[in-house]
């Protein structure tokens, strides 16, 4: 059975988590979610990437490096206040998942 359905929510969360944090782009971002176990191709990011910024959870910008460039996420405050009220939903779910509660 394939769960990926389940986790998109999750990996939403995580992207704003880490947006939160610091600029981020597609193929970081892509490395963070496989440390958490979020095998995510390019083809499946950046639409959520460019759905987020649609919603006005995020906003970005291109930024070059010499030869390279790359289009750098930010949070918006908009993304900030959806995150906050998304950690408090979180932990009222974990409490009755995992906790019993």
């Amino acid at each position: 059975m394939d769960n990926r359905d389940l986790y998109s929510g999750m990996i939403r969360l995580h992207i704003l988590h880490h947006a939160e944090h610091e600029a981020i782009f597609g193929a970081g971002m892509t490395e963070e979610l496989a440390r958490h176990g979020y095998k995510i191709s390019p083809g499946t990011l950046y639409p959520i990437l460019h759905g987020l910024e649609k919603r006005g959870y995020l906003k970005s910008e291109n930024e070059r490096s010499g030869r390279t460039a790359r289009r750098l996420y930010k949070i918006t405050s908009s993304g900030r206040r959806a995150l906050n009220t998304a950690k408090l939903r979180v932990r009222e779910l974990f409490g009755e998942l995992i906790e019993g509660k």
